[in-house]
């Protein structure tokens, strides 16, 4: 099953649903990975691929194609079943995540030579660092793409992120665009209990930066923050989109235990039941 580019919020829907389900089938395969963070995102990747981004699967290495850099690596199944269903590598490959020799490891690993990977990623705090490089790059060889950067909400608590926020304001990036996970969980408990946030968009309004908040599950939304970015402008832009970690899958949404674990096969089967139900 491929899917193709669309504008209509009921097509989105299904798309994102889909990703749920690969992304559940996948993880109960290998047994061990990300759940929780891969299923909130699901929403916001199936806006990403099938609306947003200028890319060609057939062509991976478009050179206009805009660019996504996934900071928060450890949920690459997310990512892996939004490629797959894009159709840049076929769907059954997502059954060999995590093992042995597959292209598809825990972290997104670009010598791997799994297409439609920009970058490895992983190590938490460096991705916006490198997708400031990127769209600098751009900027100065003036192609017309963008560069999107994924990011969760305890990540920033990596002070090096603030340092490249700092670096893209300096360099008034507006082809850059960081997208904020804030599910307000990370793997210790919540994020205000770790390391306080708030007041977020305060931080990145200081920091320079353009600042959008809206429900990450809201496709119209999500189509409306991330369009305007591609307007000619001097600030890089950053969406704070609200999640829910687990959506999708009522029985474990908002429990940061999950943000972890995989589930086994009896508990997908009925994760599977529950993604139906919603998605009826």
């Amino acid at each position: 099953m491929i899917f193709h580019k669309c504008d209509r919020t009921e097509e989105l829907k299904v798309i994102a649903a889909e990703i749920r389900r690969q992304v559940i089938l996948s993880l109960a395969e290998a047994g061990s990975g990300h759940l929780g963070g891969s299923l909130d995102l699901a929403d916001i990747f199936a806006v990403l691929w099938f609306h947003t981004l200028q890319h060609d699967p057939h062509n991976p290495h478009w050179e206009e194609r805009d660019r996504l850099i996934l900071s928060i690596g450890h949920v690459a199944p997310v990512l892996y079943a939004s490629l797959a269903l894009s159709g840049y590598f076929p769907v059954e490959e997502l059954a060999t995540l995590r093992k042995l020799g597959s292209r598809l490891q825990g972290h997104p690993g670009k010598d791997h030579g799994l297409p439609g990977l920009e970058a490895s990623t992983g190590s938490l705090g460096q991705g916006l660092s490198l997708s400031v490089g990127l769209a600098l790059g751009a900027k100065i060889s003036h192609k017309e793409c963008k560069t999107f950067c994924i990011l969760g909400d305890g990540e920033l608590q990596e002070g090096s992120v603030w340092e490249a926020a700092m670096s893209a304001a300096h360099h008034q990036l507006g082809n850059l665009v960081a997208v904020v996970d804030r599910n307000g969980v990370q793997i210790d408990g919540t994020t205000s209990h770790v390391m306080k946030l708030e007041p977020l968009a305060d931080k990145w309004k200081a920091f320079g930066w353009q600042v959008v908040e809206c429900d990450g599950h809201d496709h119209q939304a999500l189509m409306e923050a991330l369009c305007p970015a591609r307007e000619p402008h001097q600030q890089p832009k950053v969406i704070i989109a609200r999640t829910v970690m687990g959506k999708g899958v009522a029985s474990i949404e908002g429990d940061y235990r999950w943000h972890g674990r995989a589930p086994s096969k009896e508990e997908a089967e009925k994760f599977l039941e529950e993604l139906q139900h919603v998605s009826q």
